[in-house]
């Protein structure tokens, strides 16, 4: 006997029902080509490509190049002993505030952290190819594992390779580590572009929290400062980016070792004069 077919669409992931449930089961004929399932079900916002390939009668699978489920800035600083690196929870659909509890702060190994803004889906993409790296790591069984600085070169190669495919991972990152004896901080844009500071920023974070980075920032200063400057742009960004929100994740990579925070939430205040009357200096405004 035949085993019958899952109860569950063969693209989105054990437990999402799908059009193949309202197809008639026959234990007489072959079944059909399908693709292998994945065993714990698919990720938020993932679709597997094989298995749509064979659905909708063998259609090609279709790639889209605009966003649909984003993230917005990925704030990041250098100290004495470390750096930080911090972004909201937030996955927006279009405008609406659709996902608030989604960790854009990844752990790639013991040294490296990476953070990412815009589509969510091609970042879980880049989780995958580093957990590959991070599994090849493993079963090497050497001691030797890929530093802050390789991840970061390797970000850069995989996002410019894929735009000179004009399929370009939408995505801005943020790689950081602890790396022979002092902090890497650095970012990657979706073309390609890339480039390392002692504080980074990506999204609207760069004309909103950078200013406060320049003018605060110093090499030698310590966690507790990091900290209050981060908070203070992460409040900012809040403020003004309509795509944010107060539920903030902070990440900390030193020589010890590197750490993801629970969300937290920041103290704001929305009294002030421009926030009660924003229209007051606006000709023409009601």
């Amino acid at each position: 006997m035949l085993a019958r077919p899952t109860s569950h669409s063969s693209a989105l992931g054990p437990g999402c029902a799908g059009p193949s449930l309202a197809n008639p089961v026959s234990f007489d004929a072959p079944p059909k080509h399908q693709a292998q399932q994945p065993t714990s079900g698919a990720a938020p916002f993932m679709v597997e490509p094989s298995a749509l390939a064979h659905q909708g009668g063998g259609e090609p699978t279709k790639r889209t190049q605009v966003p649909y489920v984003t993230g917005t800035s990925v704030l990041g600083v250098t100290y004495k002993d470390g750096v930080l690196i911090a972004s909201d929870t937030l996955g927006s659909y279009g405008s609406t505030k659709r996902y608030k509890s989604v960790a854009r702060l990844k752990k790639v190994n013991a040294s490296t952290i990476i953070g990412a803004g815009g589509e969510l889906s091609d970042f879980q993409y880049i989780m995958t190819l580093l957990d590959e790296l991070t599994t090849d790591d493993y079963c090497m069984d050497d001691g030797v594992v890929l530093s802050p600085r390789e991840i970061y070169n390797y970000m850069t190669r995989v996002m410019y390779n894929r735009r000179n495919k004009m399929d370009p991972l939408w995505n801005s990152l943020v790689i950081c580590g602890f790396q022979d004896g002092k902090p890497f901080l650095g970012t990657v844009g979706m073309i390609g572009t890339h480039y390392t500071d002692e504080h980074v920023a990506t999204g609207f974070g760069n004309m909103l929290a950078r200013p406060l980075f320049r003018e605060r920032h110093h090499p030698d200063m310590s966690e507790a400062e990091a900290t209050k400057l981060l908070h203070d742009a992460l409040r900012v960004c809040y403020y003004r980016d309509k795509n944010s929100i107060n539920k903030f994740q902070m990440a900390k990579a030193t020589a010890e070792g590197v750490t993801i925070s629970e969300p937290f939430s920041l103290e704001t205040n929305w009294e002030y004069k421009h926030f009660r009357d924003p229209t007051l200096n606006a000709v023409g405004a009601w």
